[in-house]
């Protein structure tokens, strides 16, 4: 992650200081890295991005005192030694809880507007705070939320110096997360250059994976655009033989054709995310390439898209390569100094 205009170094001191000059807290350009489209960032005006208020959002995004038992944070489930993935099949909260899906990434949220497997949040801001309430996560209330830290004499400081006011409020909090969260990109893969005309930038195989891709898979259909994903739900099939069978967006929509559906994921970056699906049930790429060979799992609701490939295979570990090929600069991040 790149911060123009001024160092993490001087936003903490200033924050300290309590006092934040007007450029200071308006200077803040997220650059975006190749392959990415600035224009359909969605950046809400209510929510402007300035570089102190993502150095806020970073301290809270790593700080374990907004779970119930001192020890979730954010960063527990979206670690950026794993891609802002926990590296789990399912996400552990507190009391060692385990949960019922897999951790996705937040990198390229920005975006996004619907968020969690089943969009049942409408925005960044919104789905912030989701985990803090959830009781198998991070098991709070946003109540204690906001008295923890308004308790904290650094972030008191902080917090009147972005939004301009004593008052710490629960949609303050979310909104530096959110803002936080919306300068975490990921591009300039080898693909990226591929596409900008390097022709060695991609393996043959890769090249290969990329004709499959595009041609007789039809993978393009659901991962489509820069991101890879049509930001739509699907049943893939995936968890659908099972005897208590994930809902996933029926549960959001009431609508029993959404049975078992599920966001398409982006495939920026995948190969560092496994394991796979809303489950984790998946543990490679290649594992995740034969289930859709095989035609997924038959259900009533199962996706027209999703249908035998019968891929031979060196056409399998082609697409593996293509998609290995989109494995971006990560975010460069420090773990920020937490205010005691």
């Amino acid at each position: 992650m790149r911060i123009l205009a001024l160092t993490i170094l001087a936003i903490a001191i200033v924050a300290v200081a309590g006092s934040v000059p007007a450029e200071v807290a308006k200077s803040y350009e997220i650059e975006v890295p190749l392959g990415l489209q600035r224009e359909v960032m969605y950046l809400p005006a209510e929510n402007e991005v300035t570089a102190m208020k993502v150095e806020l959002g970073k301290q809270l995004f790593f700080d374990p005192r907004l779970s119930r038992d001192h020890l979730v944070s954010c960063a527990s489930c979206h670690d950026p030694e794993l891609a802002f993935t926990d590296g789990r099949q399912t996400s552990i909260g507190i009391d060692g809880q385990i949960g019922d899906r897999n951790a996705p990434t937040i990198v390229n949220r920005v975006f996004s507007l619907d968020q969690f497997w089943d969009g049942r949040a409408g925005s960044l801001e919104e789905q912030a705070k989701g985990p803090l309430i959830n009781p198998i996560e991070m098991g709070f209330t946003h109540e204690g939320v906001v008295s923890r830290v308004r308790e904290v004499e650094g972030y008191r400081h902080q917090f009147a110096a972005v939004f301009d006011t004593e008052e710490v409020t629960i949609d303050l909090v979310t909104q530096s997360l959110a803002a936080f969260e919306r300068t975490l990109m990921s591009g300039d893969s080898p693909f990226d250059r591929f596409a900008g005309g390097d022709s060695t930038a991609m393996s043959d195989s890769a090249q290969r994976g990329l004709v499959l891709f595009r041609g007789r898979t039809e993978c393009f259909r659901c991962h489509v655009g820069f991101n890879f994903t049509d930001e739509n739900y699907r049943n893939i099939g995936v968890g659908m033989d099972g005897v208590d069978a994930d809902v996933g967006r029926m549960a959001v929509t009431e609508r029993p054709e959404h049975r078992g559906a599920f966001k398409t994921p982006p495939l920026r970056d995948v190969a560092l995310t496994a394991p796979y699906f809303h489950d984790g049930s998946v543990g490679t790429l290649e594992a995740v390439v034969d289930y859709y060979d095989k035609g997924g799992i038959a259900n009533p609701q199962l996706a027209p898209e999703i249908k035998r490939l019968d891929l031979t295979p060196q056409e399998k570990v082609d697409l593996v390569e293509f998609m290995k090929a989109l494995t971006g600069e990560q975010p460069r991040l420090e773990v920020p100094v937490i205010p005691k």
